[in-house]
């Protein structure tokens, strides 16, 4: 058996000496250590051997499985430099070719615009509150004058939850609340998500930004709402604007308004956006209902105030002459990389 070892070992460096692949070489180690090649022959064979020459004999079996094992895998080091090699030698680099930009992230046009008009407001003496998102039927509708066969529930197209528990319809509901914890003057404003189960289309969708403003003190007035309003408007748009007031009609307000300005995308002159007429809404606004502050704790005969909710998408649409509302919840980066600033 001592010579049969030795011939092997012979066969295996003549075989492998002729392995240039990596392929070859796995077929040379199938060859002598897989289980139909000679080391598994050997090992049973070892116990036809002599009792006094079996330790010797198995050394010699298990040397020879060491010495192939090792010299394989210096063959296979040897194969992968060279096969490492051949392809650094097979590439360019073309050095006179321009790097790959790296682009600078930014704020999503609705967030940086949210965020000019808060500093604004809080520039004005506004504070910043938020509202929750999934709020109760009591803050949302009833606290607002909303009564429980209201038809102008009907008009705000709900997403109810549970019964009693919904996605807020707009970003009034924060007025209750504030109310309750805090005594006039109250002057906030409330950013946040309204949700509404409408039609989709170039000017409306089923989820959309608000931002809230409310003013509560004594001898508030509606010279005092529309000062602040156009005050507001002047900075946000950084020049004269046509602005259109219309009387309205909410149920947390009385007597309320809604809020036009002069369309910059077609220059007043009617396109989709504006439906043609030239304006488009932003806002409704009004002096809060006294039902209203009775429900917030506050005495209706000796405070007064004002609140307002801007839609912040037809704010950008005006600003960036945006064509499409359906645009700002796509994240189609093409559209949106536009926007360096606000």
């Amino acid at each position: 058996m001592h010579q049969s070892i030795e011939t092997t070992r012979h066969q295996f460096l003549h075989a492998l000496a002729a392995v240039t692949t990596s392929n070859e070489l796995e077929e040379v180690k199938v060859k002598f250590l897989g289980r139909k090649g000679p080391l598994q022959e050997f090992m049973k064979t070892l116990k036809t051997v002599a009792s006094e020459q079996r330790a010797s004999t198995g050394k010699l079996i298990n040397d020879l499985k060491t010495f192939i094992s090792e010299n394989c895998h210096q063959k296979w080091l040897q194969i992968i430099s060279q096969e490492e090699q051949q392809q650094l030698s097979s590439e360019t680099i073309d050095i006179t070719l321009p790097g790959r930009k790296n682009r600078m992230g930014r704020s999503h046009p609705l967030t940086a615009a949210r965020d000019k008009i808060l500093s604004i407001l809080m520039s004005m003496g506004f504070s910043v509150q938020l509202g929750p998102d999934i709020d109760t039927d009591y803050y949302n509708f009833e606290a607002l004058n909303f009564a429980p066969d209201h038809p102008a529930r009907d008009m705000h197209d709900t997403f109810y939850i549970a019964p009693h528990l919904l996605l807020r319809t707009h970003t009034s509901n924060i007025q209750a609340r504030v109310m309750e914890k805090h005594q006039p003057p109250i002057r906030i404003v409330a950013p946040g998500k309204a949700y509404r189960n409408e039609t989709i289309t170039a000017r409306s969708h089923v989820f959309f930004h608000q931002i809230e403003a409310l003013y509560i003190d004594k001898k508030v007035t509606f010279a005092d709402l529309f000062a602040t309003l156009t005050e507001f408007l002047e900075k946000l748009f950084e020049q004269k604007i046509e602005v259109r007031y219309r009387p309205s009609y909410f149920p947390f307000v009385e007597p309320g308004l809604e809020v036009d300005v002069s369309c910059l995308i077609c220059e007043a002159k009617g396109c989709s956006i504006c439906k043609q007429s030239g304006w488009l809404e932003i806002a409704g606004a009004g002096m809060i209902h006294p039902e209203v502050l009775k429900h917030g704790g506050i005495d209706a005969e000796q405070f007064s105030g004002f609140a307002w909710g801007i839609g912040l998408e037809r704010l950008v649409i005006i600003l960036k002459k945006v064509q499409d509302i359906r645009l700002f919840s796509e994240n189609n980066l093409k559209f949106l990389s536009q926007f360096t600033s606000f």
